[in-house]
């Protein structure tokens, strides 16, 4: 109901600034057509004025300086115009709705690019090289750990990188900024979330298991300890998909809410 009232008021402030530009079109109008009659007249002048004169460099200096008057009238009257339906546009609710839009938009950006990057820490700090190890000689976690650890990490970063690249896309063709479309990408994701989210607390005992191994524990500190991962743990990584998919669910509210009615999407 909250949405509703919303939305309903959104569309009464929009009809008030429709009235209002409508009426500022049909001043300008005027002002326009007030303006072709100086012109005509002026041009009568120059016409009767033209036979009585030799040579059109010969015109009369008041005539030019009131000509320069006119123009520089005419220039003043059509810039005063012009910024006041600009200010009438920067104060409406419109303006303030694809305002606080954008803000939207350029956060997620932001985010994605973040989550992202620990995808990336998750699958290139941890991942790969765990499963490395499990391939050599005295391997200190076994392959299939490894998979009940990360389980579709990799194939979830994948897709983000594909989604990102996306959104920057969209950005670049700012102020249009179209994204429904764009999120059909995150629709075969929602499968896989299921499934990470799923075997997460499974994927922690099994890390807890595996720590038990003072070698893989002593290794597993190697690869927390790069630069990278700015000090936090495999497990903190592990974590941070279980809240994508709530937080792309409030971002998308958030933007409909901020999406003026007659907006393309």
């Amino acid at each position: 109901m909250q949405k509703y009232i919303h939305l309903v008021q959104i569309v009464e402030t929009e009809k008030v600034a429709a009235n209002q530009l409508r009426h500022q079109l049909e001043d300008q109008d005027t002002e326009i057509e007030r303006l072709k009659s100086e012109i005509v007249a002026l041009n009568k002048t120059k016409e009767k004025m033209r036979p009585y004169q030799g040579n059109q460099d010969d015109e009369d200096p008041d005539i030019k300086k009131i000509k320069k008057v006119q123009s520089f009238m005419r220039g003043w009257l059509c810039r005063r115009k012009w910024k006041t339906i600009v200010q009438d546009y920067i104060c409406s609710p419109h303006a303030e709705s694809m305002r606080k839009r954008n803000q939207i938009v350029f956060n997620m950006v932001e985010a994605e690019s973040e989550y992202v990057h620990q995808l990336y820490v998750l699958v290139n700090c941890f991942l790969r090289p765990l499963r490395m190890a499990a391939s050599s000689k005295k391997p200190p976690i076994s392959h299939d750990d490894v998979s009940s650890i990360f389980l579709n990490s990799e194939t979830i970063m994948f897709l983000h990188e594909i989604f990102h690249q996306g959104l920057k896309a969209r950005i670049a063709n700012w102020p249009t900024l179209i994204l429904a479309d764009l999120f059909d990408i995150l629709l075969p994701m929602l499968n896989i979330y299921q499934e990470f989210v799923r075997n997460h607390q499974y994927s922690l005992q099994v890390l807890a298991n595996c720590k038990q191994n003072r070698d893989f524990d002593k290794l597993l500190k190697q690869y927390e300890a790069n630069p990278a991962c700015e000090g936090r743990m495999l497990e903190t990584f592990l974590t941070y998909p279980m809240f994508q998919i709530p937080r792309y669910i409030i971002t998308l509210h958030e933007l409909l809410a901020h999406t003026p009615h007659e907006h393309v999407e």
